[in-house]
């Protein structure tokens, strides 16, 4: 749900379910109608943070709220890093690298393609730490977080290395599938990481 609509979604949820007892937590604002429906509204970049109008109030503000977020994509072979200023990609790189796909061939040939492809993968993953390194990095201290995507091993294979430990540290969810990581499909990012995920449960 985009931020900018939750408000009309709230409205339609009390017309279809009755007023409903709100509570929150840190993570979740939880409504439950008078008819038995509940609604779980996890709060995006939590803790829920504001004061004053209720839970709900405060979720609006809360998820309304501009924030400067990091982006780091990683597929095998591609790669993409940008800073977001709200919805406004205001620092970016995106690069690939080539990597073969597994070979069908045996014996001293798949040996030595499996070495090639090795190599491959490993420069992959040194230019997506390079691109990282000079578009997050020197940023860290003035993202309020990191979200990551792409693929799940790709970006693991980057963990270890200890000159990306300021971006791992500000990872949040969620974590986005994307994908080959180029330029339009960063810029489409916002929609996903500023998304409020509402998850319904009909009364039985």
């Amino acid at each position: 749900m985009a931020p900018e609509r939750l408000n009309r979604w709230i409205d339609g949820f009390v017309d279809r379910h009755g007023p409903p007892e709100v509570t929150a937590s840190p993570g979740v604002v939880r409504l439950a109608g008078t008819d038995g429906a509940v609604a779980e509204c996890q709060v995006p970049f939590p803790p829920l943070t504001g004061s004053g109008g209720g839970p709900l109030g405060r979720l609006v503000t809360h998820v309304r709220t501009e924030r400067r977020i990091g982006v780091l994509l990683v597929r095998l072979g591609g790669h993409a890093a940008g800073i977001f200023q709200g919805e406004e990609l205001v620092s970016s790189k995106v690069g690939s690298r080539q990597v073969h796909g597994r070979s069908a061939a045996g014996g001293w040939s798949q040996r030595r393609f499996a070495r090639r492809r090795e190599k491959q993968v490993d420069q992959a993953h040194e230019a997506a730490a390079e691109v990282a390194l000079r578009i997050l990095v020197p940023y860290a201290d003035g993202l309020e977080a990191v979200v990551l995507g792409g693929d799940r091993r790709a970006v693991d294979a980057l963990r270890p290395d200890r000159r990306l430990a300021p971006v791992f540290a500000l990872e949040a969810e969620p974590f986005l599938t994307v994908p080959d990581p180029r330029l339009v499909v960063l810029k489409d990012t916002p929609a996903q990481f500023r998304a409020v995920r509402i998850r319904v449960t009909d009364p039985a």
